[in-house]
């Protein structure tokens, strides 16, 4: 076995037990979005999307609980695993990202989660993005993580962007491990659930 192959084959574990985590969570079905969610994990060496674990067909809501549509496979997911790539080069220690539903009521409850724990709540406004760029398909992640970084010093754990041209608009946690963003993920959808009530 090689170390590349050793490799794939301990983050593959690493995103397998982050999406049971995930499938577990009965709240967190309130935060997929319209587009579903998917979860990466990049391998250290990758530099292209193709190299990035995701859930083929990505997760969903089934009977109420989150359920990933397929397997654990490279080259599945496109937006998420692409602004994984993107972040990685301002920040090397990143390589999972998972995405989550965005609207008013969760967006006033992450604003009070992240203020309160202490974690930078960064936006990618798409109001400004570039004309050229927009409905450009693949076009626009490293202009929005440009965007991002310019706004915040950094790439925080925690972003979201607006409502774009066609574009559902979205939350998005990354972090060095797939675990860590289910987890966070996990805490957002229980305690969302609880101040909601």
């Amino acid at each position: 076995m090689t170390n590349d192959e050793f490799l794939m084959t301990n983050d593959e574990r690493e995103l397998a037990e982050a999406v049971a985590m995930l499938e577990g969570c009965r709240e967190f079905a309130a935060l997929v979005p319209e587009v579903r969610v998917n979860i990466v994990c990049a391998p250290e060496a990758a530099e292209d999307p193709n190299q990035v674990l995701g859930v083929d067909g990505r997760i969903t809501v089934v009977a109420g609980m989150p359920k990933a549509s397929g397997p654990i496979r490279p080259g599945v997911s496109d937006h998420m695993a692409r602004l994984v790539i993107e972040t990685r080069k301002f920040d090397p220690t990143i390589r999972a990202g998972l995405d989550f539903r965005w609207n008013e009521m969760i967006f006033e409850y992450v604003q009070g989660y992240c203020a309160a724990k202490g974690l930078a709540l960064g936006c990618i406004d798409r109001t400004v993005e570039p004309k050229e760029l927009i409905g450009r398909d693949k076009g626009s992640i490293p202009w929005k993580v440009k965007h991002l970084v310019g706004a915040c010093g950094k790439v925080p754990p925690v972003f979201y962007e607006s409502r774009g041209w066609g574009k559902e608009p979205l939350f998005f946690l990354v972090g060095p491990d797939p675990a860590g963003v289910a987890t966070r993920a996990i805490d957002i959808a229980k305690g969302l659930t609880s101040w909601a009530k």
